[in-house]
């Protein structure tokens, strides 16, 4: 058995010294650093980056090794949530339960912030990659940027934003939920593999990956439609007339997809040794109530 809580708490906490170290110097030109901090700290529970350092783990990489790419990670997803919720786009004013980066550093300096945090990502998986230019911290690297890009999270959410207003096809839906919210769990499962120093499970770890994403976000779509849930902010999608796989097949057929995608990434995480930590997480992110 594994305490599941304190190794969760082990590793969100390494992220987030590496983090700090990361930004807490960045005080000029004005207001920046602030603004950058402001949607880090604090963060949420750091999923994607706890993934890449126990998928790492997994196949017995060290943690020093992993680290940058996890934090790298990290500031991708949050960048992302910084550009989301600007008025051009989901137009949020609430996040994690505070308002939005906009809100109180204004859309220039949000906007700034986010760009910011996607370059600060790079420039520190490219250092570390100097420091160690081994071929499979170059192919994790790669990897983060491939899913993060328009191949994935940004290709998720230009149909995303297309197809507002209008009924989304079962097919577009479904390229939607797996670019824009599989593809950074894809990309935590793949680099940390690879940072490991494992390409062996590549293709079953994006799948994974992938069948997670689409469980996680048709879970929001259940837990936003009943209503039974907080997330910290207001939901968008209906204001925004988006469709989503409670809308598109309704509430029993969704809970069958989604019943059947977390059964089948759990059931391959499990032929994985030294898996229980990850099984568990997923096991909690899909059984999740927030």
């Amino acid at each position: 058995m594994i305490d599941f809580d304190q190794i969760n708490s082990e590793i969100a906490a390494l992220v987030d010294q590496k983090l700090a170290h990361h930004l807490e110097n960045i005080n000029y030109p004005p207001g920046i650093g602030q603004a950058m901090r402001y949607s880090v700290f604090p963060g949420g529970k750091r999923v994607r980056p706890v993934i890449l350092l126990a998928t790492s783990r997994m196949f017995g990489g060290c943690d020093t090794n992993a680290l940058p790419f996890a934090v790298a990670l990290e500031m991708i997803h949050t960048y992302s949530m910084i550009h989301d919720d600007l008025p051009a786009m989901d137009d949020d004013d609430m996040r994690r339960w505070r308002p939005t980066n906009h809100i109180v550093h204004g859309d220039a300096m949000a906007i700034l912030a986010g760009d910011a945090l996607l370059n600060l990502s790079f420039e520190i998986m490219a250092d570390h990659c100097i420091h160690d230019s081994s071929l499979h911290n170059l192919r994790a690297m790669s990897k983060i940027a491939k899913y993060a890009g328009v191949g994935g999270m940004i290709g998720g959410q230009v149909l995303d934003m297309r197809l507002e207003g209008a009924d989304a096809t079962a097919d577009e839906l479904e390229y939607i939920y797996t670019n824009k919210t599989s593809a950074l769990f894809m990309a935590a499962f793949g680099a940390g593999a690879l940072a490991a120093g494992n390409c062996d499970a590549d293709g079953a770890l994006n799948e994974v990956g992938r069948k997670l994403g689409l469980a996680f976000q048709i879970k929001d779509d259940l837990l936003d439609s009943s209503g039974c849930a907080d997330f910290g902010k207001n939901p968008s999608d209906e204001k925004n007339q988006k469709s989503t796989y409670a809308s598109l097949y309704g509430a029993k057929r969704a809970e069958e997809i989604f019943a059947d995608l977390s059964t089948s990434a759990v059931q391959t995480l499990k032929t994985f040794e030294n898996s229980d930590f990850l099984v568990a997480l997923v096991n909690r992110l899909v059984n999740r109530t927030w």
